[in-house]
């Protein structure tokens, strides 16, 4: 399935914040950001969905377990586990696991306070 069809709704998904830092005392130009860092899972045929960007929401991924099927223009890359991708203000995806086990990911990035 590429990114030119409709992508799935998000399933079999759950997100844990394992951290989070307020960057605006850390660095005087990120006032109003937070850097955080969560354990993401995506059960065997769950998705992370639909597809999205990571406009004004930079980061990375590693993956600890499983394996997760990155889909962006018109390509789908399977990665892990270990490093994953960078998420930069190019990118526009969805995930999903096709894998027989659960996929674990850290994902870390810079995100608006909310």
């Amino acid at each position: 399935m590429s990114n030119d069809r409709a992508t799935p709704e998000t399933k079999g998904v759950t997100v844990q914040l394992l951290a989070s830092l307020d960057l605006g005392p850390e660095i005087e130009v990120m006032e109003g950001r937070r850097l955080r860092m969560r354990m993401v899972t995506i059960e065997p045929g769950g998705v992370f969905g639909p597809i999205h960007d990571h406009k004004d929401r930079p980061g990375t991924v590693y993956i600890l377990q499983g394996r997760i099927t990155d889909h962006r223009d018109g390509i789908a890359t399977d990665y892990g586990p270990g490093v994953g991708w960078p998420e930069d203000r190019n990118t526009t995806h969805w995930l999903e696991n096709r894998g027989a086990i659960p996929a674990v990911e850290i994902s870390v990035d810079i995100v608006r306070q909310e």
